[in-house]
């Protein structure tokens, strides 16, 4: 096996999902305390990547699930997503509830709605894997898939790191449930935007 190619596998990898770690520390933050979120996130994230993955591959064999002027719409998820965690957290505020009072009625994040956001923020990462997999062959092509399936529990731990040391915990706890709907929103505008979505 080329170790440069795995060298290379993995700074592609970290190029494109570094946003990834800050997303996943959020999800991270909002699970815990509950029985079996962690689980959920990491499948959550396994799932969002392994779509993107497939969707790269067939794509680099010449077949395409989605086409190129879709890619950009894939911001409406987190968006989405987005709008629906601000409105629980404003309603929360208003009520004068706990601010995770419905995460912790449903046990945090579910693995859908993590694999929906990975999948859309990824979707720009597929027209970067797609001509480097194509030119790659089939065995490159594996050495990328296994590479980029061990760095994404890496960054499920790095998230989880991150969400679990004391002063960043604190501040999640505190603004974790103001932050990830502006970061959720925040990334669906950049994709509808970047993408030229609905003439933007």
């Amino acid at each position: 096996m080329n170790v440069g190619i795995i060298g290379q596998a993995a700074g592609l990898f970290a190029v494109t999902n570094i946003d990834d770690i800050v997303i996943l520390a959020l999800f991270f933050a909002q699970g815990a305390g509950h029985r079996g979120a962690t689980s959920r996130i990491i499948l959550g994230q396994y799932l969002g990547f392994a779509a993107i993955l497939v969707v790269a591959i067939a794509a680099a064999f010449g077949a395409t699930f989605l086409p190129e002027p879709v890619i950009p719409y894939l911001g409406l998820l987190p968006l989405a997503l987005g709008l629906k965690a601000g409105r629980q957290a404003w309603r929360d505020h208003v009520n004068g509830e706990d601010a995770g009072n419905e995460q912790a009625a449903t046990g945090g994040p579910k693995a859908l709605e993590v694999a929906a956001v990975t999948f859309a923020n990824g979707g720009d990462n597929i027209g970067v894997y797609v001509p480097v997999f194509a030119t790659a062959g089939i065995g490159g092509m594996s050495v990328y898939a296994v590479v980029f399936l061990v760095l994404v529990a890496v960054w499920c731990l790095a998230g989880r790191f991150f969400a679990t040391r004391p002063v960043i915990a604190k501040a999640l706890s505190r603004w974790g449930h103001i932050l990830l709907p502006i970061v959720l929103i925040g990334i669906g505008l950049l994709i509808l935007v970047q993408g030229g979505a609905f003439g933007l």
